[in-house]
């Protein structure tokens, strides 16, 4: 989305993307399998955050999805030769520059596309460390595989250019969707509460089911630290749009929260490095002290955004 913004004209780097869209969250979802564990998500999905800069900088989002995969390649076709960079929806598993050990059924890549020549399309894809082109039967594959959120297709491009925003008013009121996010959603499956109930999905775990238990605790890892940037990940780039929002505003109450956040993102990053240890064989495997430090986690966060929320509420824009 930053690269889309930059695109019609307005400078924005990703942390201010991820945070004026209100995308730091945590979410457990057990009634969505990835790989037959549950779904975590350590932000919003991504649809959530189109359509919040879109809201924010008014870019006439468009979205369009496909019964036919021929008519979604023929329109995807279309945009690029009139000029568009379109993002898509894709699955992981059918994009062939992945290497193969990170090839899943994960059906909510983004990613831009911004050419073709010939049967390749060019694209900037944001795991990979530069541009990669990819061939029509494996996009075509990727936009239309079936499944859990399955992508039908989906492409989206901007039909507006922004014009220089209001940073302060803009930040104020992406602070206070995101301090509603973690701390006031009434699903106890969102937030704050989220990482509660994964803390004691995990004390329940069994170590005479020495497996089981290895395998949960492993995906909790994987979607935290190998899908995306993970939960450390998102932390600390937050805590950047802190920073960004603090020196374009002058807001200085921001800087030190973005510090806070940092230490939090450690936290994450200790609690992952816990878990690989004890499915690894180095440490004995002890859920109840993984789920002491999501307990742990889960505090700070809730202590972190009620000051936030506070923040944003003295600030006078």
């Amino acid at each position: 989305m930053a690269s889309l913004v930059r695109n019609e004209g307005l400078a924005l780097s990703e942390p201010m993307a991820f945070g004026l869209a209100s995308a730091l969250s945590f979410a457990y979802l057990p009634f969505i399998r990835v790989g037959g564990q549950p779904l975590i998500a350590y932000r919003m999905p991504p649809r959530f955050i189109i359509r919040g800069l879109h809201s924010s900088l008014g870019l006439g989002m468009r979205f369009e999805k496909f019964r036919s995969p021929e008519r979604g390649m023929a329109r995807l076709d279309e945009l690029l030769d009139a000029g568009r960079l379109v993002g898509l929806q894709t699955s992981v598993f059918w994009l062939p520059y992945f290497p193969p050990d990170l090839r899943f059924h994960f059906n909510a890549h983004n990613l831009l596309v911004y050419g073709r020549e010939g049967d390749e399309y060019l694209i900037s894809d944001p795991v990979a460390e530069s541009v990669v082109r990819c061939p029509r039967q494996d996009l075509e594959k990727a936009r239309f595989a079936k499944g859990v959120l399955a992508p039908k297709g989906l492409l989206y491009y901007t039909t507006r250019s922004p014009s220089e925003p209001d940073w302060a008013r803009l930040g104020k009121r992406a602070l206070k969707r995101t301090a509603r996010i973690m701390l006031y959603t009434p699903l106890p499956i969102i937030g704050v509460r989220g990482i509660e109930m994964l803390a004691r999905r995990v004390e329940k775990l069994s170590v005479s089911k020495k497996e089981d238990s290895n395998l949960y605790i492993g995906h909790i890892v994987r979607m935290q630290e190998e899908i995306g940037t993970g939960g450390g990940g998102f932390r600390f780039l937050y805590a950047s749009f802190l920073q960004e929002l603090a020196a374009a505003t002058g807001y200085g109450a921001l800087d030190a929260l973005a510090a806070r956040l940092v230490e939090t993102g450690d936290r994450w990053r200790e609690f992952a490095l816990a878990a690989a240890r004890m499915i690894r064989g180095r440490d004995p495997l002890a859920p109840p002290a993984l789920a002491e430090r999501l307990r742990a986690i889960a505090a700070e966060e809730r202590r972190f955004f009620q000051d936030l929320d506070r923040a944003q509420r003295a600030w006078a824009c």
